[in-house]
């Protein structure tokens, strides 16, 4: 297969793991691309994502690795094999990249979990909040450059919206319900989208009350996506030159322990309709 010039995530991610199961089996790459007849410079672009490889030649990778989890190498042909041209592909050349693979990485999810301390998250916003807080951030941003990122953001709910919605929580901090990104009406409106989308049998809300004692937090906000095995699972943050992706075992059950910690303080999703009806009243 020819090499990628910019990979996606996702195709990284694929390059990723193949080089933990050869690291697992104690393999050098030069060992590996013995055994599997190519050189060592393709060898190095399939586990960066550069190139692509067929289900033929990661099986035969599997079995020289000795990994005997088949339904992590099945996940693994999966991702190898998806020839999805997706909706977000319309927006590559005048979004960020990040964008971009955030939108692919939610449509291949079983799962999604949220955890926002200062927005609404992004699944739940109305199209009046995401262009009120993408105007304030990018001040300089021509008006159509807005609404770009405003109609990709609109386009990710569909994973939610879709007739085979994915299972989504969300953790939200009273902080971020409170903060006017827009007007007072805006405020409202956004307040009702959240209540509205908690009704249904897929998504989970649960509030963050400002009303707890010892509570540190997350860090920051945190988007987790469930892979079709959980050793592809993945979690996004911020960080300081944009979006970082976070695939290490690891670092996934320390965010995994987190999210439940930060939910067993949270209130339950009945007392959290409640709560957000009163801060509407209050508007």
């Amino acid at each position: 297969m020819p090499p990628r010039r910019q990979p996606t995530a996702r195709q990284v991610r694929l390059g990723v793991e193949l080089r933990k199961l050869r690291e697992s089996a104690g393999l050098k790459a030069t060992e590996a691309a013995s055994l599997l007849g190519v050189n060592s410079v393709q060898m190095s672009q399939i586990e960066s994502g550069i190139a692509g490889v067929s289900e033929e030649r990661l099986r035969r990778m599997a079995a020289h690795y000795a990994c005997a989890d088949e339904e992590l190498v099945s996940a693994l042909v999966a991702m190898a094999t998806d020839r999805t041209q997706g909706w977000w592909e319309v927006y590559r050349g005048s979004l960020p990249t990040p964008f971009l693979d955030l939108a692919e990485l939610e449509h291949h999810a079983s799962c999604r979990w949220d955890v926002d301390f200062l927005h609404v998250p992004g699944l739940l916003q109305t199209q009046d909040y995401a262009r009120a807080l993408f105007a304030y951030v990018n001040p300089e941003f021509p008006t159509s450059e807005v609404e770009r990122w405003v109609e990709h953001r609109m386009r990710r709910r569909v994973i939610i919206e879709r007739p085979d919605p994915i299972p989504y929580e969300t953790l939200i901090h009273e902080a971020a319900l409170r903060i006017r990104v827009g007007d007072r009406m805006a405020a409202r409106t956004q307040l009702a989208r959240v209540l509205e989308l908690s009704e249904a049998e897929h998504v989970t809300v649960r509030v963050i009350s400002f009303d707890l004692d010892g509570f540190g937090g997350a860090g920051s906000a945190m988007v987790y996506a469930g892979g079709q095995v959980s050793k592809l699972d993945t979690v996004m943050r911020d960080g300081p030159n944009g979006p970082v992706f976070i695939d290490s075992e690891a670092q996934l059950n320390r965010y995994r322990t987190l999210f439940r910690r930060v939910e067993s303080v949270s209130l339950e999703p009945v007392r959290s309709r409640d709560f957000i009806h009163r801060l509407m009243k209050e508007l």
